[in-house]
């Protein structure tokens, strides 16, 4: 009985689709299990072999808590909605709704064909008008709330309506305008327009103007880290600064409850850093400088560091910020505005990173410090974001690097606060010096001098102590057609939420995606979509990427639900995702913002829990082996890699299909394409070997490998197996074709020991030995730790291990080889299912009770001993665990090997140390 693993997967996939082996009930006594992966965005390009490998991974775990006994939640779906497929419909003249379905079908061909547990009967789709429409309807609860700080959660925005009606705004700052303060008459004085216009500063998703990375050529606005180099990051087209009218998320409003949040969940300490860096937050100060002979003119900055207010040399203006314009002297004006123009072209990234480019202007206008009136120089320089703080600094060269650096190129005098700590080469950042030159903090610590300062501060009346954080609200306006469509309206301009009854506001057929004349998005050209009437018009941007994935894990708790988002009692039963597995590269982005709705949702009442994943695994990419070739310049002859440094030649990469380890298949390259038909080659030992590089898995590298050809060859078990082989699921690995063949033999070998080529299945009802059941519970042991803990690689060696131990026995029996299976079926589940089956069940393996492990089995009873004669080993020697010394020296003087060594002399002691060894002193 052969191993035919392509036939088996392909029957027992069909059976598990035909009997519905993977769709799950909400409605179980089972305790819950929520295993989710990250989905996919489905590219033209499909999967390579680098994409399954966190899929693999939340596989094994979905199968293994199922046979532990778990009712397991384990779904797939997809992040249909984006700039790439509107893009690559672009490049391919087709529609993107044709573009992502085409692309949808070819990604669950490949992932069915590597035998997953997903339950594809709550499949979601973002760009399926059943789905956005809830991420529409999220939307206007956002809309419609705002967030009660004294609270420190969301509510209806009724409830700061009533509380204006009551009091005015004194008891709630406005978060968008701190300037706007108004009394309870006022309020009910204000015009309609007057009072929406102040409750959207308020309100969780709001409208402003902002400057953005408009992107003409992408007809879009770009995130900052999709701009390099005043470039688009995709296809390289010039990025421009414009200030358009954007909807944004106040996520800043929830930053402190997502710094506490992360103290609740289990993700890695790595990651966990990376959400509180990206939060950034900080406590200090904000003062107010007057602006010297413009009457009502002030500058506010944010400082951390209050004690240092008298080494104050300079003040630095984010390029963008308002008063720039108002400041500015006619002297000045000239340099400014070059300067701006220059600034235009860069990127937030590309401002923030720079450290060894100096740049800035001076406006030719002076602040005065508020304590001693001192004139101080207001510049503008790039590193001076608007969004952070107040976009203002106030630069102090001495205990700042970059002040320093700043102070230093434009020749502006330094004030040395800090005595003997500054040593006029480079800045330092001390806390502990003491203070000089600072009034009436002289001789104070600095440390000390903070709060005097905040004091002081908040007692002239000139600021406040502050709370800050580097995050900012996040743009959610994106001018492009393939995207969720707004549920706002305009009347006369004023933004209006549509009633949820007219949900959803679906996504008009176009045939031009070209942007509007304004950068509108190209629903703007839709005029008789756009025009509802006269005085009411249709929002025309699109919702970002990351609307439909920021809850997606929402609906797979209810995904036929048409009265809800999901069903209350639904996503009380499944709760949190339990673990969730994907890359480190949405680390930010998308778990900030996912986070934040389910925050939201949690005060509005929705559902029940706050955190949305308890557990994260972030696996590492599977990188590229990339095949070179070496051509000699200005040729068309191929030099193998060990005679390259013969010649002088250019380095090339082929396709690694093509190439067998490093031997490049000749007929093959010529073949690949038309340049190399006539390829002439210079071979070392008759034959030509490829220089090899590690990168990423990319098509323009020729390094991918498709999973298809993979499975094809060598079975979707083996595919299974080598992808968790080849090292811990967080560690980045490359990939080896080759080297999936020892996977391969393991489960011939597996195979064997139920069924014989001529026999067929061999499998005895005899009673397993002492040896046989110590190493069956050895495997259980170490599977069920290491599948509990991800620990996958480690897992793989073991199974090996069993296999090669049982193999040596030539253990046939059912008592040991049933558990076995059951604990392989995880990693391996076709070639599991049809043994099962194989030995007479006739239920699945899928719903088998898992292996328990006793330690009785595992208890050493024997010891081996090392036997020494005057302290050299000889020989060694087996004895019971209980046995007594006076047994165990009368047998190791009676040894043949031992007698030989004591050469006759007479025994002076025999000393026993128990479990550890034996030495006979002659």
């Amino acid at each position: 009985m052969e191993y035919n693993f392509r036939a088996i997967e392909k029957k027992w996939q069909a059976r598990w689709v035909d009997t519905k082996a993977y769709q799950v009930s909400n409605d179980s006594p089972k305790p819950k299990c929520y295993v989710l992966d990250m989905f996919p965005y489905p590219s033209g390009a499909g999967l390579h072999v680098g994409h399954p490998l966190g899929y693999i991974s939340s596989d094994i775990y979905a199968r293994y808590k199922r046979l532990k006994g778990f009712n397991v939640l384990h779904p797939m779906g997809w992040d249909a909605f984006g700039l790439p497929a509107e893009q690559y419909a672009l490049e391919t003249g087709q529609h993107p709704a044709v573009t992502t379905a085409n692309n949808l079908a070819a990604f669950r061909r490949q992932l069915d064909n590597i035998g997953f547990s997903f339950d594809w009967e709550r499949e979601v789709k973002t760009s399926d008008p059943g789905y956005y429409k809830w991420t529409q309807w999220i939307f206007l609860q956002l809309f419609n709330s705002w967030f009660n700080r004294s609270l420190q959660k969301a509510e209806r925005i009724e409830t700061l309506i009533a509380a204006f009606e009551k009091s005015g705004n004194k008891e709630y700052e406005c978060p968008g305008d701190r300037s706007i303060s108004f009394t309870a008459e006022e309020w009910k004085q204000f015009s309609e327009a007057r009072q929406r216009e102040i409750l959207m500063h308020y309100r969780l998703a709001f409208l402003a103007f902002a400057e953005v990375n408009w992107c003409a050529a992408l007809g879009t606005v770009l995130a900052n880290d999709e701009v390099v180099n005043g470039v688009s990051e995709r296809g390289g087209f010039p990025v421009v600064k414009k200030k358009m009218r954007q909807w944004f998320l106040r996520i800043t409003e929830y930053a402190n409850r997502l710094l506490e949040g992360l103290d609740t969940v289990a993700y890695s300490d790595a990651m966990k850093e990376m959400q509180r860096n990206w939060i950034g937050k900080s406590q200090g100060a904000e003062v107010t400088f007057a602006v010297d002979g413009v009457a009502g003119s002030a500058v506010t900055v944010y400082t951390t560091r209050p004690d240092t207010i008298f080494g104050v040399d300079f003040m630095v203006l984010a390029p963008e910020h308002d008063l720039v314009s108002q400041i500015t002297t006619e002297a000045q004006k000239a340099e400014v505005e070059k300067y701006l123009d220059y600034v235009q072209s860069r990127s937030e990234r590309e401002r923030m990173a720079e450290v060894k480019q100096i740049t800035g202007c001076f406006t030719g206008a002076y602040v005065l410090n508020p304590f001693n009136g001192r004139r101080i120089p207001v510049w503008i320089s790039e590193y001076v974001l608007a969004g952070y703080g107040t976009g203002a600094i106030m630069a102090v060269p001495c205990g700042d690097q970059r002040d320093f650096s700043f102070a230093k190129h434009f020749n502006i005098p330094i004030t040395n606060i800090i005595g003997e700590a500054f040593n006029g080469e480079e800045a330092n950042p001390t806390k502990d010096a003491t203070l000089q030159h600072s009034d009436f903090l002289d001789g104070m610590t600095m440390r000390a001098a903070m709060d005097v300062v905040a004091d002081k501060i908040e007692e002239m009346g000139i600021g406040k102590r502050q709370i800050n954080y580097k995050m900012r609200d996040s743009g959610f306006s994106r001018q492009r057609y393939w995207g969720e469509p707004f549920p706002i309206v305009y009347k006369n301009g004023i933004p209006y939420a549509l009633d949820e009854k007219e949900l959803p506001v679906t996504l008009p057929h176009v045939e031009n995606y070209k942007p509007g004349e304004e950068g509108e998005g190209p629903l703007a050209n839709i005029t008789d979509w756009v025009n509802i009437d006269t005085d009411t018009k249709r929002e025309t941007n699109t919702m970002p990427g990351y609307a439909g994935s920021s809850w997606y894990f929402l609906r797979y708790a209810d995904p036929k639900n048409t009265e809800e988002f999901a069903g209350r009692a639904a996503t009380d039963y499944w709760n949190q995702v339990d673990v969730y597995v994907g890359g480190t590269e949405h680390a930010v982005g998308h778990l900030l913002y996912s986070r934040m709705w389910t925050k939201a949702l949690y005060d509005l009442g929705y559902i029940g829990f706050q955190e949305p994943y308890k557990k994260l695994i972030n696996q590492g990419m599977i990188g590229g082996n990339t095949r070179l070739v070496y051509r000699i310049r200005g040729t068309n002859t191929f030099v193998s890699h060990g005679l390259k440094d013969q010649y002088e030649t250019d380095e090339l990469r082929t396709d690694v299909n093509i190439v067998d380890g490093v031997e490049l298949d000749i007929a093959a390259f010529k073949k690949w394409k038309p340049d190399f038909n006539d390829a002439e080659f210079v071979l070392e030992n008759g034959k030509y070997i490829c220089g090899v590089v590690l990168e990423k898995m990319s098509k323009s590298k020729f390094n991918t490998v498709n999973p298809d050809d993979v499975v094809e060859k060598f079975g979707a078990d083996t595919f299974r197996m080598y992808e968790m082989f080849l090292g811990p699921v967080e560690q980045s690995k490359p990939w080896d074709t080759k080297g999936i063949e020892g996977v391969h033999r393991f489960l011939k070998k597996l195979w064997r020991l139920f069924a014989d080529e001529q026999k067929g299945i061999i499998v005895k009802d005899a009673p397993a030995t002492p040896e046989e059941l110590k190493i069956l519970h050895k495997t259980i042991q170490k599977i069920d730790a290491d599948t509990e803990n991800f620990s996958y690689n480690t897992a793989v060696s073991q199974f090996m291990i069993c296999v090669n131990e049982l193999s040596s026995l030539k253990c046939n029996k059912r008592s040991v080889l049933e558990p076995v299976l059951i604990l392989l079926a995880p990693y391996a589940p076709h070639i599991a299912e049809e043994l099962w089956h194989q030995l007479g069940n006739t239920t699945s393996i899928l719903d088998a009770p898992y292996p328990v492990f006793e330690e009785k089995y595992t208890k050493e009873s024997a010891f081996n001993y090392p036997i020494a004669v005057n302290g050299k080993t000889r020989t060694e020697l087996s004895f019971a665990l209980d046995a007594d010394n006076e047994s165990i020296e009368k047998e190791v003087l009676t040894n043949d090997a031992i007698q030989r060594w004591m050469e006759g002399k007479p025994v002076k002691k025999v000393v026993i140390v128990k479990g550890r060894m034996i030495n006979v002193v002659v």
